[in-house]
């Protein structure tokens, strides 16, 4: 993911439109063994051209604390960021990094969680709420959520007592699932009315395992739970994710990466299906950076973000690119 730079530079182009303010509202930093993604890297990917003023980290459960409690031990990934977050200068302008922090809090301790949730807001100022990822698909060659989820998750009573202490803490839920599993989180974001809820990569349509050759039927049954969930005013919706191998769309395997025009042609329909199902008001775009890396380069990106809002109206293209995740994590 973040060792591909000869493979990206294969494919350069300049930011187009460079004087639209852009805030990424969904990117991680991290430091596994053999990827390292943190303030220098960061720097290197978002100084292309385009003007980020601010951005969202989301967790990656990463540096976690060692010791104490463990429902607490997630609480070190916040004070880690907070450490870094802050101006970063690139060639292109200042970025106010993780300006807003998302963590990890386990929902399914129930009413306990509310300490946890508690201890990570006495951590950071940025901090705005929780990810409790719930992807999950019976297939073995379907990578499941990184918090190993069960079956049903977002239906489980503890799960629910849960999300119920970031509701009355004022908090928001990142929502990440498949897009077989949408009407459950319709459910819930019925069942919690007054919860600030948004959809992450737009529920990932798959393209591989028992997926691959099912683009356009797996887009009618995406589409179809996208228009029910739709109806719940409190969810908006992240616009990115789709240049992760698990969309099927193999750029990661092409001798070189896709230019932003290429891009913008493929992603356009489940872009624009959001916009219309959800409007601009509730609706962002994301870089998922550094995992959308894989397929494609910072720059080429957002390029093809800005080809594909170019029908939009000017107050639109503000929100899909910068207003509406800034009002969704208060920044």
């Amino acid at each position: 993911m973040t060792d591909r730079a000869d493979w990206l530079a294969l494919t350069v182009e300049e930011a187009i439109e460079p004087d639209l303010p852009i805030c990424d509202p969904h990117h991680h930093l991290w430091d596994y063994p053999g990827s390292r993604y943190l303030v220098e890297e960061f720097r290197a990917d978002f100084g292309g051209g385009h003007r980020v003023v601010h951005t969202v980290f989301v967790e990656c459960r990463q540096f976690y604390r060692t010791e104490g409690p463990e429902a607490l031990r997630p609480v070190g990934e916040t004070v880690f960021i907070d450490r870094l977050a802050g101006p970063v200068a690139t060639a292109h302008g200042t970025i106010e990094l993780a300006a807003g922090i998302v963590g990890f809090a386990d929902l399914s301790l129930g009413a306990r969680v509310e300490t946890v949730l508690e201890a990570h807001a006495n951590a950071s100022r940025r901090f705005r709420g929780v990810r409790h990822a719930t992807a999950w698909d019976e297939n073995e060659r379907i990578h499941n959520a990184h918090t190993n989820p069960p079956c049903g998750l977002m239906a489980d009573a503890a799960f629910r007592e849960g999300v119920a202490c970031l509701e009355r803490l004022g908090l928001c839920l990142d929502a990440w699932l498949y897009h077989h599993q949408l009407a459950e989180l319709t459910n819930l974001a019925r069942a919690f009315p007054g919860l600030a809820i948004v959809l992450n990569h737009m529920a990932g349509p798959l393209g591989i395992g028992p997926y691959a050759g099912r683009r356009d039927e797996v887009f009618r049954e995406w589409r179809q739970g996208l228009s029910e969930l739709a109806g719940c005013p409190n969810v908006s919706v992240k616009l990115g994710g789709r240049t992760m191998s698990m969309s099927g769309f193999g750029w990661h395997k092409r001798p070189m990466p896709p230019g932003s025009e290429e891009l913008a042609a493929a992603l356009a329909p489940y872009f624009e299906t959001c916009i219309e199902l959800f409007g601009a008001d509730r609706c962002m775009f994301e870089s998922n950076f550094p995992v959308d890396r894989a397929g494609v380069s910072y720059t080429i990106l957002w390029n093809a973000f800005k080809r594909i809002t170019r029908g939009c109206s000017q107050s639109e293209r503000a929100a899909l690119l910068a207003g509406t995740a800034r009002n969704f994590y208060q920044i």
